[in-house]
């Protein structure tokens, strides 16, 4: 769309969306959408990357096999015949419509290694550049429990960090996120916009298909990651896989309409053609102003509450879930330690380090930080950093919180063991060495966002979910 900028949009299909669950018969008129709403994308100038599960569920369907089995090497053998034939009919799908594609498997332990993550990085630029669309799924031939990302979900979010996307679409069975779940309470609210994931609290409990590894549960955690490398996150239906483009649109129309004034109005300078693909009965109309959120008691609140007023120059978009990212966005490295190396010990802090650790002018873990070490871990492998805090007896340690944080040390786990609590003078008297004098250079440590400890009710949330439904149907009324 004229004066926008040019986006990297990674979007991620789950096997529900690309074989039937039950006959593992390829989803050929979904994928067909699938492919158009990529093209589209493409030739308005975005750069476009997919994560596309499906390998075991097309194995399925080509070995005649009716259920998946649960031993690793079976799974592993039908997901090597199923990859062969899922990138070959993509690309035959693509070929109608003259896009090129590229076929990226990966597992943690491809990105494990900092130059191989480097790698992995320059790739995915370089095919981008050329006008490519990588395609890409976790190499289940391969990949064991240690090394596996666990689902799509995760590595979609991993490789819109890697890339610096400026959005993740996570398709699903369902529009949008809901205060419950839809099928089963029909009280259940729509939650459109997310500012603080950790205030959620939500019924998450239902799995993803047969043939997938997901669920909304696993969308939560790759949207949390996503969202701290500065991407926003977006949930939405993967059945009509053009919501994709209008939603796009419409971010970008309300990005460039200007600020109004209290009590004005503003035209959409940009509103959807009339060969817009999906009628506009069945899109779900929103605001150009403020979205409802979650964090936000109302949207009155806002300071051009009086513009609420709605009129017939509306920007259309379909239901989705929006995520949006957390101020400071962790990238390169740091995102490297937090997200592409599973952690092989534990190291516990006190408060203090803790504190010195995070401050702008952060300083390196001393050992006299460190109050207890768990597990086996050797040299320049990463750690998990959990805060500690004195017990009721002396020389008693408590872990007071979740990990908050990660680490590649400078020294084993029994060589930190001997050395944790003293001072940094001392490193040389206690192993008869000091190769330095930190536990872990502060290049080499990183932390996750800080989260709120508690998740809020819902009061405020519906609250607001219900003056979108109200707007939905003032939309709904306008256009009939």
């Amino acid at each position: 769309m004229k004066g926008s900028r040019a986006l990297t949009i990674v979007i991620k299909l789950g096997t529900s969306s690309i074989c039937d669950e039950r006959t593992h018969e390829p989803l050929i008129s979904n994928l067909s959408l699938i492919v158009e709403t990529c093209v589209r994308l493409r030739r308005d100038g975005h750069r476009v990357i997919l994560v596309s599960s499906g390998a075991i569920g097309i194995g399925l369907r080509r070995l005649d096999i009716e259920h998946k089995p649960k031993q690793l090497s079976a799974k592993q053998a039908i997901a090597a015949v199923g990859q062969c034939r899922l990138i070959a009919l993509w690309d035959e799908l693509f070929k109608q419509l003259r896009q090129p594609v590229a076929q990226i498997l990966l597992t943690r332990n491809d990105i494990a290694d900092r130059t191989q993550y480097l790698n992995a990085v320059n790739t995915f630029d370089e095919l981008l550049h050329m006008g490519v669309i990588p395609i890409v799924n976790e190499n289940d031939t391969l990949a064991v429990s240690e090394i596996k990302f666990g689902d799509n979900d995760t590595l979609s979010a991993i490789t819109a960090g890697m890339v610096h996307a400026d959005y993740l679409f996570l398709m699903t069975d369902v529009d949008c996120l809901y205060t419950n779940n839809p099928r089963t309470h029909s009280d259940a609210k729509p939650i459109l916009v997310v500012e603080d994931i950790s205030a959620l609290n939500v019924d998450v409990s239902t799995a993803g298909s047969s043939v997938g590894t997901g669920g909304m549960a696993t969308k939560l955690i790759a949207a949390r990651l996503a969202t701290s490398a500065g991407v926003t996150t977006i949930i939405t239906r993967s059945s009509t896989p053009s919501n994709i483009f209008h939603i796009v649109k419409y971010i970008q129309s309300t990005q460039l309409t200007p600020q109004t004034t209290p009590g004005t109005t503003t035209p959409s300078s940009n509103p959807i053609s009339t060969d817009d693909p999906i009628a506009t009965s069945s899109i779900i109309a929103a605001t150009k102003l403020h979205t409802p959120r979650l964090g936000t008691p109302s949207i009155l609140s806002q300071p051009h509450a009086a513009s609420l007023a709605f009129s017939k120059e509306i920007f259309v978009c379909p239901l989705h879930t929006r995520f949006l990212p957390q101020g400071r966005a962790i990238r390169d490295r740091h995102f490297w330690i937090l997200h592409g190396l599973k952690p092989h010990g534990t190291v516990y802090i006190d408060e203090g380090a803790y504190r010195a650790l995070t401050r702008h002018d952060k300083a390196g873990l001393l050992p006299v930080g460190v109050v207890a070490v768990e597990g086996i871990f050797a040299q320049q492998e990463p750690v998990k950093l959990v805060i500690a805090r004195k017990g009721a007896a002396p020389d008693q340690w408590e872990s007071i919180g979740a990990e908050v944080g990660r680490a590649l040390v400078n020294y084993s786990s029994a060589e930190i063991v001997r050395i944790k609590g003293k001072k940094s003078s001392e490193i040389a008297q206690i192993l008869g060495y000091a190769d330095t004098e930190y536990v872990a250079h502060r290049d080499n440590t990183a932390f996750f966002p800080e989260q709120t400890k508690s998740g809020t009710d819902l009061k405020s949330l519906v609250a607001t979910a219900e003056e979108a439904e109200a707007a939905i149907e003032a939309a709904m009324r306008l256009e009939s």
